[in-house]
């Protein structure tokens, strides 16, 4: 069977760099490891995801976190391979083997970092920080800590729902549940835990934005062209647009500065133009060009 141009990409993409994404997985779940550890597993915060369901069934049926979270895991890769195919599985494997050893492996941390009698607020703020941050880094090397991941992409595929909707759907059912068994007040802490996980998740994949994105339609195109270049120093995009009201044809400028010149540079546009429409964006990594 000939390999699809989409699982040759997909290939090259997964072995370059290997052995730094394996490094940059290790370092993820450890950091994932010690947020549930130190700050979820003792204060009973529950955020979504298996490692929120082990919590849960350690409450219910005394059964230890990392086992429940591992044999979850493996029958979910199973499902996975049976549902959703090879290419789509094997690079949830290693986190998902990984991620209830490291569980197992940090337990006695809280011999030495107790904060279970300490602000359950302060709890959540640190636990949702770190889990967002081990997140992120696992996510950016390539790979999944497994679980309800797995999950989600089997909901999204049979049930015909977006990635985003299966993750409400899962998390807002385990969420649910954590209410029932402890207490309305734990489920408030839950939501502000997911909330600075998915936060500090996107940050640590996408970074901070340190550039500004214009895109710019003016009557004075070689003017603002010749500002750009001569009195900001930086490139110019032209993009031919076409009114979706008027039908009529103008240009669109687009380009990249600094944020730190953000202010000098929109009013750069309004003294030249100040009829000017324009759009502001973040711009989180800037690549290429000279």
């Amino acid at each position: 069977m000939k390999t699809t141009f989409t699982s040759d990409i997909l290939s090259k993409i997964y072995k370059k760099d290997k052995i730094k994404r394996i490094v940059e997985l290790c370092i993820g779940l450890l950091i994932l490891s010690l947020s549930f550890n130190i700050f979820c597993r003792p204060n009973n915060l529950v955020s979504g995801g298996v490692s929120g369901v082990s919590i849960i069934i350690e409450r219910v049926f005394g059964i230890n976190p990392s086992l429940f979270i591992l044999i979850t895991n493996i029958l979910l890769i199973v499902l996975s391979f049976l549902t959703l195919g090879k290419e789509k599985t094997i690079h949830t494997v290693i986190g998902a083997v990984l991620y209830p050893i490291s569980i197992a492996m940090t337990e006695s941390i809280t011999n030495y970092i107790d904060v279970t009698s300490e602000s359950l607020l302060l709890s959540t703020l640190f636990g949702g920080f770190l889990h967002g941050l081990g997140l992120g880094i696992v996510y950016k090397a390539g790979y999944t800590s497994g679980g309800t991941d797995i999950l989600n992409q089997i909901l999204s595929k049979y049930m015909k729902m977006s990635i985003g909707n299966a993750v409400y759907f899962t998390d807002g059912i385990i969420i649910i549940l954590s209410g029932l068994v402890f207490g309305f007040n734990k489920v408030l802490y839950g939501l502000v835990l997911i909330y600075l996980t998915s936060y500090m998740t996107d940050k640590v994949i996408i970074g901070i934005s340190s550039s500004k994105a214009f895109y710019i339609i003016t009557k004075e195109p070689d003017k603002i062209k010749k500002y750009i270049i001569e009195g900001m120093h930086h490139s110019v995009t032209n993009l031919k647009a076409i009114g979706g009201f008027s039908n009529e044809k103008s240009t669109l400028l687009m380009t990249v500065l600094p944020t730190k010149e953000y202010y000098r540079f929109k009013q750069g546009i309004l003294e030249i133009d100040s009829e000017a429409f324009f759009v502001v964006t973040d711009a989180y990594e800037v690549m290429g060009g000279e």
